[in-house]
């Protein structure tokens, strides 16, 4: 398949608020952890029936055509394998799932924004080296003012995260709903606790 899968796969998320179905690419991973995977019903029934997917798991509730009745998908599989991105989109929420939605300043949660480390008037540029998440109490006192100006220091200093790194963090942040038929195809590599 041809174009990034998250444009092709990731859909609108008013249409997903009914039995979304969890997609997985052909190797029984998810397509994407950030945002994951997800189709509407009506989707997941289509490529089912264009036969481009595999249902393994359903929800109790049906739907009818004029001629058929069909099972709601809750977990289809792609019959074609579709390789996963390996750079990362420079994004507002990758940036701030890369930081694991913490301010890097003072370690606090919510109220978040973004901080150019050396600041844009002293030649600082928007990029994953020089932007962290803030919340707004740290970026205002910081300003316009260096680390050493302003006496705030970095839990972490900012990088470019890999793929592997994003897919691990996207796994810490699920989504508000997660169906329970999920949890085997979301979780099933991850290390088991002692």
């Amino acid at each position: 398949m041809d174009g990034d899968f998250r444009t092709q796969f990731v859909r609108d998320p008013a249409a997903l608020k009914h039995h979304p179905a969890l997609v997985l690419n052909a190797d029984y991973r998810p397509l994407s952890y950030y945002p994951l995977s997800l189709w509407p019903w009506q989707e997941a029934i289509k490529a089912a029936v264009l036969d481009r997917v595999q249902i393994v798991a359903e929800y109790d509730e049906v739907v009818h055509s004029q001629r058929q009745v069909f099972r709601i998908p809750s977990v289809v599989v792609l019959k074609d394998y579709v390789k996963p991105q390996k750079r990362v989109a420079f994004t507002r929420f990758n940036l701030f799932l890369r930081d694991e939605f913490c301010c890097q300043y003072c370690g606090a949660r919510g109220d978040l924004t973004f901080d150019h480390v050396l600041p844009r008037s002293k030649g600082g540029i928007t990029s994953w080296e020089n932007v962290v998440a803030a919340c707004s109490p740290c970026n205002l006192r910081k300003g316009s003012r260096t680390l050493r100006q302003s006496g705030l220091h970095l839990a972490r200093a900012p990088r470019a995260p890999s793929a592997e790194e994003m897919q691990v963090h996207g796994r810490r942040f699920p989504p508000n709903h997660l169906h329970e038929s999920w949890m085997d195809y979301l979780y099933w590599d991850a290390e088991l606790e002692a």
